[in-house]
């Protein structure tokens, strides 16, 4: 297959790209590349994909121009900001795509507080660009990243999709709520297969530096203390990476019904205290830890309901939490020490 997928200077995005590559699908990977976290991060990456950063090409307004991969014969790469409709227009035109995969977003909740036009431009009006992109190229199935911030408020766990999702307390999630609309809609408009992701936390080596495992290991490695949310009463759906990317290619192969919306996660919540001490024991050290307030935005607990997944492709996590933490730890020392 022919599969375009943006953000793979991402976290999920690269490891989704890798994983399609190796199985021989030609990939089109997309990026702007913006600086919310460590673009070093972003470029190293790109180049694990054969994408060297002094390779990147810069497009004009007459015609994009791609990279292509120095690892992979099926790769090529664009620079390109979603919310560029011409860019958007060219680039649909141009390649012809079987399957799109949409992870390119601004993510974090927290940083939606402070820059929510960021999140209008590239996860309002970049999904746009998506969706006509896909009703004018004739595509034959969309699947795209949703969040498990959408449930905001509910209290019922575990979240089923099935649940009301009117109650987000993050603008992030207001906007991934936004996308499982616009795909509603253009699924019964246009007749395009649509698969929305509602993706739990994710973590594991090449993972976001904003997100906990990273901000935890570096702090309790250079010796400094960890910001403890809700005072350690809280716990997460920790999904491991490769775990989460099994699933979206089961997705991707087995377009199933018209509209979906899946939960992806790892269906067993963990203390957020447990992930610390697991951390730790792989560090061998002891973090020093401050108790801190629930942050706005934020939520106590998540829970996945994946039976949808389960009975649809058979998916099944099987990464236990000691073993993840273990592969993400290597991963880390060997990188940035």
């Amino acid at each position: 297959m022919k599969i375009l997928v943006t953000g793979t200077a991402g976290f999920i995005g690269f490891t989704l790209a890798k994983k399609l590559l190796e199985r021989g699908d030609e990939v089109i990977g997309l990026d702007n590349i913006n600086s919310y976290y460590d673009v070093n991060l972003k470029y190293a990456r790109l180049n694990e994909l054969g994408i060297a950063k002094e390779n990147i090409e810069k497009d004009s307004l007459s015609q994009l121009n791609y990279t292509q991969s120095t690892k992979f014969n099926l790769h090529r790469f664009y620079k390109i900001n979603l919310a560029d409709r011409e860019a958007m227009e060219i680039l649909f035109s141009s390649e012809k795509f079987d399957v799109v995969v949409n992870l390119a977003a601004q993510a974090g909740v927290r940083y939606s507080i402070e820059n929510p036009h960021a999140y209008i431009e590239s996860n309002i009006v970049g999904f746009m660009n998506i969706l006509e992109g896909c009703r004018n190229n004739n595509i034959k199935h969309l699947v795209y990243a949703s969040s498990s911030s959408v449930y905001g408020l509910n209290k019922s766990q575990p979240f089923k999709t099935s649940d009301k999702t009117d109650t987000p307390i993050s603008l992030y999630a207001a906007t991934k709520k936004a996308n499982e609309l616009m795909a509603h809609t253009y699924s019964h408009l246009y007749n395009i297969q649509t698969s929305g992701l509602r993706f739990f936390t994710v973590y594991g080596p090449w993972g976001r530096p904003d997100m906990a495992p990273m901000l935890f290991a570096d702090a309790i490695l250079n010796d400094r203390p960890i910001k403890v949310f809700n005072n350690g009463d809280m716990s997460r759906d920790f999904t491991y990476i490769d775990d989460i990317v099994d699933g979206i290619i089961k997705v991707i192969d087995n377009a199933s019904q018209h509209y979906k919306i899946y939960n992806i996660g790892n269906n067993a919540p963990l203390s957020l205290m447990k992930f610390i001490e697991t951390i730790e024991e792989k560090l061998n050290k002891k973090a020093v830890k401050i108790f801190m307030p629930m942050q706005d935005g934020d939520v106590k607990s998540t829970f996945a309901d994946t039976s949808d997944l389960i009975n649809d492709f058979k998916y099944k996590p099987d990464t236990h939490l000691s073993e993840g933490i273990n592969k993400f730890i290597t991963w880390y020392k060997k990188f940035y020490r």
